[in-house]
């Protein structure tokens, strides 16, 4: 049996506005497997944020259950859950969250210098995440010199250079035009066949089949669709 990376059991998300329960989540369950590459997809407001939120420990639950790697969330510390988010989960953004002023390279090299990642290991992680993405030609580009592919392949990048068990992609093609979006998944699925755990939230269809398997969620309830 795969090893589950992700598992949700149950999951609900409630906010309470004025005197209204708003169920974001609602009773949600999904499981991931390492190596798999699986995507969210649903409309807006349908709760695929929320779940991302959670899936990457940027938001808690309020019922039900998440393992990661087989241990319950609730038992992290917040300090390792940080050190989850800086290297266990590579996010990767529809607006890129590039550092305007920094090169390719200094953007991917950012989040290394803050888990004190040696310079020459720096350097090397560098270099690597960036041929991993076909743009060690461009880092000493600035974001304002590249395309938006470029730039969110330059994202990409970053998220690897950490060597993360999950790639968390939010919406990764949303500001590409539909060649780029292309170029964008290519390298999605290259990814995933050197071994990478991809879990993709999206509300395009093409591009949630795209995936092994689609997980779609709406009004917050989630259920795998066939491909």
């Amino acid at each position: 049996m795969s090893e589950k990376m992700i598992l949700l059991e149950d999951v609900s998300k409630i906010y309470r506005i004025g005197d209204n329960e708003v169920r974001a989540l609602d009773h949600a369950s999904l499981s991931i497997s390492k190596g798999e590459f699986v995507s969210i997809i649903g409309p807006s407001g349908s709760g695929k944020s929320t779940m991302m939120n959670i899936i990457g420990c940027l938001d808690t639950l309020d019922e039900g259950r998440y393992y990661l790697e087989g241990q319950l969330i609730e038992e992290y510390s917040e300090k390792q859950l940080a050190r989850i988010r800086n290297k266990k989960i590579g996010f990767i953004f529809q607006n890129f969250n590039l550092i305007g002023n920094l090169t390719a390279g200094e953007n991917v090299e950012l989040p290394l210098i803050y888990q004190l990642v040696g310079k020459k290991e720096r350097k090397s992680r560098v270099r690597e995440a960036l041929e991993r993405v076909k743009l060690a030609n461009r880092a000493d580009h600035k974001p304002t010199e590249l395309s938006g592919g470029q730039q969110q392949r330059v994202a990409i990048a970053r998220a690897l250079a950490s060597g993360p068990s999950i790639l968390l992609a939010d919406e990764p093609t949303g500001n590409l035009d539909s060649s780029t979006g292309q170029e964008i998944m290519q390298l999605f699925h290259e990814l995933h066949g050197q071994g990478n755990t991809i879990v993709l939230i999206t509300h395009d269809e093409w591009v949630a089949d795209q995936a092994q398997r689609k997980i779609r969620i709406k009004d917050g309830h989630a259920w795998e669709v066939a491909i």
